[in-house]
């Protein structure tokens, strides 16, 4: 079997004997027995930590769950920076959850949170920060201040629970860079290991958005720049 591993100066093509067995042992293995200079990155290694998130074949994956197929292309993670080989830094991706506020700012004490109220949000709290979302998403080659997926995602979380007293200013961070700027192409959603739709989670921070008065400004400008308010045309 042979694996491509894109690395600081091309494609290096490698071949083991291994079979049926996770990119995360195939790559120890070359490390081991081949060249102990691919650098990549591992912890866990039962598909919770996330740190070795990387792109298998266009298409991101964690390295201790993916299983090896002869011909698989590895690269590293996109939208992030490149440390060496596969290991990127993930540092900027995760600032963007204090840019989006996404704690509870305003903790109402006495709210009880019943087995109900806790599956409202329940599959947002899986999430590992693998990163997977924020290399998927086509937004970043446009923007690269775009709040993202998995922090849309965690600001769901808290507009969503009942012990949040006040959402206001979590919204209205969003507005700038955020829930209006996503295309809701669902690869973040796709690539997800823990199978957070965070598409699903900015629809419904944009339904939130509207209620609380604020609207697409793209949509906005488009028809606030050629038609009236009485909806004729205006040159």
């Amino acid at each position: 079997m042979k694996i491509s591993v894109k690395r600081e100066n091309g494609f290096v093509e490698y071949g083991v004997e291994l079979k049926e067995t996770t990119l995360l042992e195939v790559l120890n293995f070359v490390k081991q027995t081949q060249d102990n200079s691919l650098s990549f990155s591992s912890g866990c290694r039962s598909g919770v930590c996330g740190s070795c998130s990387m792109r298998v074949n266009e298409r991101e994956v964690l390295a201790c769950t993916y299983k090896v197929k002869d011909g698989d292309v590895i690269e590293p993670l996109r939208n992030v920076t490149l440390i060496r080989d596969l290991v990127v830094d993930m540092d900027k991706s995760y600032t963007f959850n204090a840019k989006s506020k996404s704690w509870l700012s305003s903790l109402n004490s006495d709210a009880r949170l019943t087995s109900e109220d806790e599956k409202i949000n329940e599959v947002q709290s899986d999430c590992i920060l693998c990163g997977s979302c924020y290399s998927a998403c086509p937004v970043y080659s446009v923007n690269e201040e775009f709040l993202g997926p998995f922090a849309l995602t965690r600001v769901w979380k808290y507009v969503s629970d009942k012990r949040e007293l006040d959402a206001s200013e979590k919204i209205e961070t969003i507005q700038t860079n955020g829930v209006w700027d996503c295309t809701l192409c669902n690869e973040c959603t796709i690539v997800c290991p823990q199978n957070i739709s965070s598409k699903a989670d900015i629809e419904k921070l944009r339904v939130k958005s509207t209620i609380a008065g604020y609207s697409d400004p793209s949509f906005s400008n488009s028809f606030g720049g050629g038609f009236g308010f009485d909806g004729t045309p205006s040159f």
